[in-house]
């Protein structure tokens, strides 16, 4: 599965970014207000338009001049001053990062020496750029979106972000380049077929000290201070002659607790490397145990339907009896019980203690995203499931199976063909695939059940 495009919103202060955003994922995310610089760090959401789904980032203005008088000076919002030239960090890391770029301007006041400058800037990027002139919200502005193809950029599309007038004109540019995009990751996807790996977590778990143990050089920087790692980084190693790719990711924090500067850039990263791999290894601090943010990185992978390997590292830092593993392993399942399949590894990425099971657990687990059942094998334990514990029905309708057989791999997918679909309980279907699951471990694999009625077509 190819990862989600990211589309950056740019642009100077108080132009309208942050209200555009919003109308793009549908919901108040984004802080607004009138002032210039309200918007200190990147928020990111996820949109969907004509079929494409694709990820949103929102950035602080971009300040290309310093408020000391210049022909763009602007108020800016109480303490915004000293993060001028983060800001402006964030928002050409987004636009490195991102695949489409829409730069939003103010049509009310035409174009101004900090449009030309931004512009300039993303000239450079070999990205596509699409102007999304803000604020034609009557007659009187319209005409000055012609302005606007002066800045020299292709497409040039007038909006009142907040009337959400010529967004939908926006979106069919924005998505005719993410399809061209797409349409090349597929080429390069089918010649792609190798063991791709995510090492994700917390910041400061010891992710890049993992993935330096495991190519042998220090290709990463390791430091204590959390969020050294500040992009994804693929490293390509032959293991037992097979290509496999490690891609280290920044850590990850709770949402609300991404702080100003690159780190949020660093957060769509890392969740884009764990679209782009096969299995994640979820790094977890023993010291630390597990936490309410180890449960949210584990949420990302599952909503991906990527394979996964808790690691828990630093485990020579922890006192220990003859207890304290059993323990731990049974808190990891109570906190994780939505992935109690997953395998559990303790290690000391420091040290190098079992850092050599991480690579061979994680090719068993790759290998059981391609199993595939025989269809007599898939009704038998489907019968045999439905006879143990026989559904409940609502009212006076009854679920009953027809039939069900596995439609793919990659991750394995069950199809079941039933007389109503509507009446498959998330407690029942949970059932079904515990059922599956002792008959073949599927180790560390998500599985995907789907239910048909007997009147849709495969």
């Amino acid at each position: 599965m190819a990862r989600k495009p990211i589309v950056a919103l740019v642009g100077r202060p108080n132009v309208g970014k942050s209200t555009l955003f919003n109308r793009l994922v549908g919901e108040r995310v984004a802080v607004t207000h009138e002032i210039p610089g309200t918007t200190r760090d990147r928020l990111f959401g996820e949109s969907f338009w004509n079929g494409v789904t694709f990820q949103v980032i929102d950035t602080g203005g971009i300040e290309v001049y310093q408020p000391t008088g210049t022909r763009d000076e602007s108020p800016l919002a109480e303490g915004s001053a000293d993060f001028i030239a983060e800001i402006k960090e964030q928002a050409l890391l987004a636009v490195d990062g991102a695949d489409v770029i829409v730069l939003v301007a103010d049509a009310q006041h035409g174009t101004t020496a900090a449009d030309e400058a931004i512009a300039e800037i993303l000239r450079r990027s070999d990205k596509p750029v699409v102007v999304a002139a803000n604020k034609i919200d009557d007659k009187r502005h319209e005409q000055n979106v012609y302005d606007f193809y002066m800045l020299g950029l292709d497409m040039v599309v007038g909006i009142s972000a907040i009337h959400g007038i010529g967004v939908g004109d926006l979106l069919d540019e924005v998505v005719t380049e993410i399809i061209k995009i797409t349409e090349e990751w597929a080429d390069e996807e089918d010649e792609d077929d190798h063991l791709k790996i995510a090492i994700v977590g917390r910041p400061n778990a010891g992710k890049s000290t993992l993935l330096n143990k495991l190519i042998g050089e220090d290709r990463a920087i390791v430091s204590p201070v959390a969020g050294t790692t500040r992009d994804a980084i693929d490293t390509d190693i032959k293991w037992y002659g097979e290509k496999v790719t490690l891609i280290d990711t920044a850590g990850i924090r709770r949402r609300g607790r991404i702080e100003v500067g690159v780190e949020k850039y660093s957060v769509i990263r890392a969740m884009n490397a764990i679209s782009r791999a096969d299995v994640a290894l979820l790094v977890i601090d023993a010291e630390l145990g597990v936490t309410e943010q180890d449960e949210h990185i584990a949420g990302y992978i599952i909503e991906e339907y990527k394979s996964l390997v808790i690691v828990i590292n630093k485990w020579d830092s922890i006192d220990k009896d003859a207890f304290t593993m059993n323990e731990f392993v049974e808190n990891i399942r109570d906190r994780l019980h939505f992935v109690r399949y997953a395998p559990i590894i303790f290690i000391s990425a420091q040290e190098g203690q079992r850092v050599h099971q991480v690579l061979e657990v994680a090719q068993r687990v790759w290998e059981a995203r391609f199993f595939r059942m025989a269809t007599a094998d898939v009704n038998r334990i489907m019968r045999d499931a439905v006879e143990k514990h026989p559904p409940h029905g609502k009212g006076t309708k009854r679920l009953k199976f027809l039939y069900a057989t596995q439609v793919r791999t990659d991750p394995p997918v069950i199809l079941f063909h039933v007389n109503d679909p509507s009446q498959v309980h998330f407690t029942y279907k949970r059932y079904l695939e515990n059922q599956f699951r002792e008959a073949y471990e599927f180790e560390g694999t998500p599985l995907r059940l789907s239910f048909r009625s007997r009147k849709d077509k495969e």
